[in-house]
C-alpha cells in the first residue's frame, strides 16, 4: 500500500504542480496590478490634494500693476514729516507722542504709520503700499503682480499717502483746510495730479485705470473732479454725492455730483480695524444685549444717532456711551464690545465707521442702521449671515428695535457669531512685518482689494475703448446712476 501510495504520488505530482504554479502566477499578477493602481490612485490623490492646497495659497489669477513713479516726499516722506511735529493737541494723539519720544531717534526708509485711532482707521494706503514694495520673491501670497513696464500693466497705482498729506495738514494749519492759499496739502495734490495727468499712461486712458486710495473722507478733497474717472478706494460714497452746506456756502458748483462715484469702476474698502480680535474659541458669556460707543451728535445722516440715543439710552439690557479714541476708551470699547451680544452701528457723518471691523473683530453682531450704506467686499463677502440690517424708519419706534433682537435665539446669534469668525481675517490689513514690507495672509484685505479691482477691468478697458472713438468736439452727458 506504501508503494502504490508512492506510485499514485508520482503519477499526480507533475499536473499538481501544473495547477499551483498557475495558481501562483495568476495571484502574483492579481496583486501585481492591485498594488499599481492603488499605488496610482494614492499619488493622483495626494497630487489632487496638493493642488487644492496650493489653490488655497496661491492666486490662480492675478493683477498687474504699474506704480506711477511719484517721489518718495508724496509717500513715505509723508511720513517723515508727521513724526518731525513736535506738537499736536488732536485727539487721540498720546500714542504718537510716546512713538515720537522713545522710537523716532534716527531716519527710516519705511516709517511707521501714526497709532491715533482717528488716523491709523484711514491706513489702507500704507499696508497696499507696503504690499508692492515687498521683494518680489516675498511676495508669494500677493494677488498683485508689480510690473515695472507700463504698457504690460492692468492698472497704474498712484502711491500718494493722502490721508497722512491731509492729517498733516489738519494738524499744523486747519484753518486753511478747505482754501488753496497757505494749503501744503492742496500743494500736495496739485503735484500728484500735474505729475500723472502728464504721463503717457493718463493720456492712453484718461486716468480710467489709475487707483487712488482714498479712505479719509477729506483726502483729495480739492482735486476729486478731476480724479473722479479713476479707480478710487474708498471707505464709502458718503463724501462724495452729498453737498457739504456748511463748506460750500449753499454753492451748487462745489457740489460733487453723484455719477463722478460708482460700483461700476469704485473699490468700497475696509477702515483699518483698531480693536484686536477675539477669536472664537476665547469667546465668552454675553451679559449685555445692546452696545454703543461713541460720539452721540453727527451732521448729515448721522442725525439717526441722536434719535436713536435718546429712544435706547435707558432700555435695560443696553449700554450707550459717550467715548473717544483715547487709550481710555480703547479700553472700554473692548470690554463693551466682548460682553454684549449686539453692537448697534448707525450712519455717522458718512454711512459706515471704524466701529463696524471692530465689532467683527470683536465678534459682537452688527446692526446696521443705515440705509445707504455700502459695504466691503460685498459679492465675496454676505453681511446678512452674521449682521442684523435695520431701516432707519423702523430703529425709530418706540421699543421695536431692541424687542426686535431680543426676538434672535440664541442658535441664531451662536451661527451668526461662527459665521463672523471665519470672515474676520478678511478686514485685516497688518501682515505682521514692519511697515507690511513682507508676504501678506492670501485671505487678507490687502488681496481682496486688489480682486475687487480685478473685477471691474472689463468695464473700464470698455470705457477707455468708448472714449477713443468719439469724434473731436463730441460731448457725452454722464448718465450713470448706479450705485
Amino acid at each position: 500500500m506504501a508503494l502504490k501510495a508512492t506510485s499514485f504520488t508520482s503519477t499526480l505530482h507533475p499536473s499538481l504542480c501544473s495547477v499551483s504554479s498557475l495558481f501562483l502566477f495568476t495571484l502574483i499578477s492579481i496583486l501585481s496590478v492591485s498594488l499599481f493602481f492603488l499605488f496610482t490612485t494614492a499619488n493622483q490623490s495626494k497630487s489632487i490634494s496638493s493642488q487644492s492646497l496650493i489653490s488655497q495659497t496661491t492666486p490662480q489669477a492675478s493683477i498687474k500693476v504699474y506704480v506711477a513713479d511719484l517721489p518718495r516726499s508724496l509717500n513715505y516722506g509723508l511720513l517723515d514729516t508727521y513724526w518731525s511735529l513736535q506738537s499736536d493737541s488732536r485727539l487721540g494723539s498720546e500714542a504718537d507722542r510716546e512713538i515720537r519720544r522713545t522710537q523716532m531717534g534716527k531716519p527710516l526708509k519705511f516709517p511707521p504709520y501714526p497709532e491715533n485711532p482717528l488716523i491709523k482707521q484711514y491706513s489702507a494706503e500704507y499696508w497696499i503700499m507696503g504690499d508692492l514694495m515687498t521683494p518680489e520673491k516675498l511676495r508669494y501670497g500677493s494677488f498683485a503682480k508689480r510690473v515695472f513696464d507700463v504698457n504690460e500693466a492692468d492698472v497704474v497705482f498712484v502711491p500718494f499717502f493722502a490721508t497722512i498729506s491731509a492729517e498733516i495738514q489738519l494738524g499744523v494749519g486747519k484753518g486753511v483746510f478747505r482754501k488753496k492759499e497757505g494749503n501744503e496739502d492742496y500743494e500736495r495734490q496739485r503735484q500728484v495730479m500735474e505729475f500723472v495727468r502728464g504721463t503717457e499712461a493718463w493720456k492712453r486712458s484718461g486716468g480710467r485705470d489709475h487707483v487712488f486710495v482714498l479712505t479719509d473722507p477729506v483726502a483729495m478733497w480739492h482735486v476729486k473732479a478731476e480724479i473722479a474717472p479713476a479707480i478710487l478706494l474708498v471707505v464709502d460714497f458718503g463724501g462724495w454725492y452729498k453737498l457739504d452746506s456748511k463748506a460750500s456756502n449753499n454753492s451748487l458748483s462745489e457740489m460733487i455730483q453723484h455719477t463722478q462715484v460708482s460700483l461700476l469702476k469704485d473699490v468700497i474698502v475696509p477702515y483699518t480695524h483698531l480693536l484686536p480680535r477675539l477669536h472664537l474659541s476665547e469667546n465668552q458669556i454675553r451679559q449685555t444685549l445692546l452696545y454703543f460707543k461713541g460720539a452721540k451728535h453727527r451732521h448729515r445722516g448721522g442725525l439717526v444717532r441722536e434719535k436713536l440715543w435718546d429712544l435706547l439710552v435707558n432700555e435695560q439690557g443696553v449700554i450707550m456711551e459717550e467715548g473717544f479714541p483715547n487709550a481710555t476708551g480703547r479700553e472700554q470699547s473692548i470690554k463693551g464690545m466682548r460682553t454684549s451680544e449686539f453692537c448697534l452701528h448707525p450712519a455717522g457723518d458718512t454711512p459706515t465707521s471704524c466701529r463696524l471691523f471692530d465689532a467683527i473683530q470683536s465678534l459682537c453682531i452688527p446692526v446696521i442702521v443705515s440705509d445707504n450704506i455700502e459695504l466691503p467686499f460685498e459679492g465675496m463677502v454676505d453681511y446678512s449671515e452674521f449682521s442684523v440690517f435695520v431701516a432707519v424708519r423702523d430703529s425709530l419706534l418706540p421699543n421695536w428695535l431692541v424687542s426686535h433682537l431680543r426676538s434672535f435665539s440664541k442658535g441664531q446669534r451662536d451661527r451668526f457669531r461662527q459665521n463672523m469668525a471665519r470672515v474676520q481675517p478678511i478686514f485685516q490689513y497688518d501682515n505682521g512685518h514692519p511697515a507690511g514690507i513682507g508676504p501678506i495672509p492670501p485671505d487678507g484685505a490687502v488681496n481682496h482689494i486688489w480682486k475687487k479691482v480685478h473685477q471691474k477691468l472689463p468695464m473700464i478697458k470698455e470705457a477707455i475703448i468708448r472714449e477713443k472713438r468719439k469724434p473731436p468736439g463730441a460731448s457725452v452727458p454722464l448718465r450713470c446712476l448706479c450705485t
